[in-house]
């Protein structure tokens, strides 16, 4: 179908606009920044608030993540934020990775549903799925050793509940040191214990989509020493995309027990998640010149392929057996989480912390991606839906199930970790020396089937042509020739990785300084294979079975030239190893070098108190090297990039009014590819600006505010001719507290339901965006 004329003179007016607007919003971030700074001073004199209070960065929080020891953000010589649960509430997150965009610095394109975000730090890249250089941990330890195996990503395994105490973030620095395959960053959720004595209960209902929500929690001391914590949830509904059906089932229960002791505590802990929804992939699209459009009837905003008139995807498991399996499940996940935690004063200075998680995972992630924009099949007849039998006339899509088991994704980590500090000189020498190990368990089978389906975004059917009959895995390809007869692949794999670390940091005065060093090996074992003809033949298993290793630096300074400034400045360098993303490739057996990720980075700023204004300004420059392979173009890439740019993160108060916002400034560039017309070129979907505001105002009982998320123009593809217009989302909330004990919340997310793509398919026929509004209101009683 060709885009009228008219039709593309208003696409582009419509987009110019959204730049221009994209463009003023930008500068309105500069210049509420500028404001903040500049009658800072006048509202330092004026302001009776409590100094506590006007640490709206929390610079004075001790954080524990990307550090050997806690340190105050103003001492450290890291990049981290802090989020609070009722900060998090307040940006009306629909997922763990969207939380994750109020964050200066941090890109998430959190517009996949419960799962599979695209997410890096600022100047790495999203150059495949999931989060490569970033690691998710809960509670110091990792979801998953590997942030981008192909459909099963940590956020997969992630909720955010009333359980969740505060998040922290690290971006680069030592997170190369610190943790394993995280050499952009950290991030770490951080569960409550029960300190504080009490709990919650409340319900929320989506008010203009079917969602029922109810979430719990409490918390309490049991005897002098002893203290438990227990929350979780349980959601049902039909999603902000609605399929019409239930898509979204399940919830997850956490507790855990903390003993103290005389000379420290130890913890145990328990997680259960069992949960269904949808995955939601990119929706077909047409692109002239550069330029995205909407296809009729196709909403990017609301598009959902799930269907009540699917039929049956049949699938190969790795006994060659036929299953039939329920396309409109979506994203199931299970986990179950065992864990232990103790830290011991042992005397004379040594502390001993020891942390330790058992984990099963598994699920299966079936979504609907459109493998082009219109199909060319003639006489064709709907095959389900109320219209069975019936011609159709109108556009088709072929349709490819991503129908993958996660067979088992289950860990076991340990981190131990013997510290001290000494008097040396006129300062203090700590040092810190610890043992990382772990066992990630990569099993998965794949299986990729096409159907030809009608193209419309609400409850499509399948369709019939003369060259497929629906229901089978005909149409353009039979069987595994999917996409080359990429996609039936069955994986068995084993990662045992081994870490020794050490830091040593010395503080005299107004100085920090700290290094460290860790040495990873990563050894892999196990087996893959591809189907032909839909068979698994054991001649066709290929041995994984090879070691790499790789010994990874970072060191820092840190001086405060008075208590509210401070200068910081740190280097790095850092791994991120393979796991799938290497397979079906060169050979596996330690016969052939395996290919590896290296992230080295440069990193200055400063933060600043000054009366009711709080800022925290990096500078930085991420040099890359990585190699890719992308399963729906069966390519494989070598590129290096080179990005330099600035981080803001600041706040500022007035009385009753607040606003935190930041804005991240890059400019990437490709400096080396195997594809060599793409050197120069900016690297897809890395925007030259992103930045976030979200203000508050309290009145009596009232509490009401936005969060602004927003980025400048991108390109969708590294050859740099797909244009992805900028976007702004609004997020609005408003919160009663009705007495001492009932609270009532209305939150609206992306309030003026604007289109905003996060990515496209290099060729542009398909594109993904952020989903459009949806409003929710809670009911919350606190005990």
């Amino acid at each position: 179908m060709q885009v009228s004329a008219k039709l593309f003179k208003e696409k582009s007016t419509a987009q110019l606009t959204a730049a221009r607007r994209t463009s003023k919003m930008t500068s309105a971030v500069s210049f509420a920044i500028a404001v903040m700074a500049m009658t800072s001073a006048q509202s330092q004199a004026q302001s009776a608030v409590p100094a506590k209070d006007k640490d709206g960065l929390n610079l004075e929080t001790v954080v524990v993540t990307g550090t050997a020891i806690g340190k105050s953000k103003m001492k450290a010589s890291v990049s981290v934020s802090t989020l609070e649960s009722e900060q998090i509430m307040q940006s009306s997150p629909t997922n763990a990775a969207e939380i994750l965009r109020s964050i200066p610095g941090v890109r998430a394109e959190s517009s996949g549903g419960e799962g599979n975000a695209n997410l890096t730090v600022r100047g790495v890249p999203v150059s495949a799925g999931g989060a490569r250089y970033v690691q998710f941990q809960e509670d110091g330890l990792p979801v998953l050793q590997f942030g981008d195996i192909a459909f099963a990503t940590p956020d997969m395994y992630l909720r955010a509940d009333g359980g969740l105490s505060h998040l922290e973030v690290v971006r680069g620095g030592s997170a190369s040191t610190l943790a394993t395959n995280a050499p952009g960053g950290i991030i770490n959720f951080i569960t409550r214990s029960g300190k504080e004595k009490g709990g919650s209960i409340g319900i929320t209902k989506g008010l203009d989509f079917n969602q029922t929500r109810y979430d719990f929690d409490y918390g309490a001391a049991v005897s002098d020493k002893t203290r438990v914590f227990i929350g979780g949830y349980y959601r049902v509904g039909d999603s902000t995309r609605p399929a019409g059906m239930t898509a979204e089932d399940g919830g997850q229960l956490r507790a855990n027990i903390t003993r103290e002791l005389d000379n420290g505590y130890v913890r145990l802990s328990f997680k259960h998640l069992d949960d269904k929804t949808p995955m939601n992939m990119p929706v077909p699209v047409k692109t002239t010149n550069g330029v995205i459009s909407e296809m009729p009837g196709i909403d990017p905003r609301t598009a959902s392929f799930y269907s009540p008139y699917w039929v049956k995807d049949i699938v190969l498991d790795k006994n060659n057996q036929r299953i039939a399996t329920n396309i409109n499940n979506g994203l199931q996940v299970t986990n179950n989480a065992f864990g232990a935690e103790a830290s011991l004063n042992l005397g004379s200075g040594w502390t001993l912390d020891e942390k330790f998680r058992k984990s099963t995972n598994s699920g299966r992630f079936i979504s609907i991606f459109p493998a082009d924009n219109g199909n060319s099949q003639k006489t064709m007849t709907y095959a389900t839906g109320p219209n069975a039998g019936k011609a159709y006339t109108g556009t088709a899509i072929t349709a490819a199930v991503f129908n993958t088991s996660l067979d088992d994704l289950g860990s076991t980590v340990n981190d131990l970790r013997l510290s001290n500090s000494f008097a040396f000189g006129d300062g203090k020498l700590a040092f810190t020396g610890g043992l990382f190990t772990s066992l990630q368990n990569v099993s998965l089978t794949w299986n990729f089937n096409h159907y030809l389906l009608q193209a419309t975004g609400d409850k499509p059917a399948l369709l019939n042509s003369a060259a497929t009959v629906a229901g089978s895995p005909g149409l353009l390809a039979q069987g595994t020739d999917v996409w080359g007869g990429c996609c039936n692949r069955a994986i068995d794999a084993q990662y045992k990785t081994t870490a020794p670390y050490a830091t040593v940091g010395f503080e005299s005065g107004a100085w920090n300084l700290d290094a460290s060093i860790r040495h990873d090996q990563q050894d892999a074992s196990g087996t893959y294979n591809q189907a032909v003809k839909q068979v698994y033949q054991q001649v066709n298993s290929k041995t994984v079975d090879y070691s790499v290793n790789h010994t990874s630096y970072s060191a820092g300074v840190n001086f405060s030239l008075d208590k509210n400034l401070a200068f910081f400045a740190r280097t790095s360098e850092g791994i991120a190893f393979n796991a799938d993303r290497v397979m079906f490739g060169n050979p596996l057996d330690g016969s052939v070098p395996i290919s590896t990720n290296i992230v080295k980075q440069n990193e200055a700023g400063f933060k600043w108190k000054g009366g009711d204004f709080n800022s925290f300004v990096t500078f930085f420059q991420a040099k890359t090297d990585e190699s890719n392979f992308e399963a729906t173009t069966q390519k494989f890439t070598a590129n290096s990039y080179d990005a330099k740019g600035t981080e803001i993160e600041v706040s500022y108060r007035l009385g009753a009014f607040r606003l935190s916002g930041g804005a991240t400034v890059t400019n990437a560039t490709i400096v080396n590819a195997n594809d060599k017309s793409i050197i120069g070129k900016t690297p897809r979907r890395q925007a030259k600006t992103v930045y976030q505001l979200t203000p508050t105002f309290t009145t009596g009982d009232v509490v009401f505010g936005a969060s602004v998320i927003g980025t400048s123009k991108s390109w969708g593809d590294d050859n740099n001719t797909i244009t992805m217009p900028g976007f702004n989302v609004v997020n609005a909330f408003i919160n009663y507290q009705i007495n001492d004990r009932v609270k009532a919340a209305l939150n609206a997310n992306n309030l003026f339901n604007a289109i905003g793509y996060t990515e496209i398919e290099g060729d542009g026929h398909a594109a993904r965006s952020v989903n459009g509004r949806s409003i929710r209101a809670t009911l919350t009683y606190s005990f």
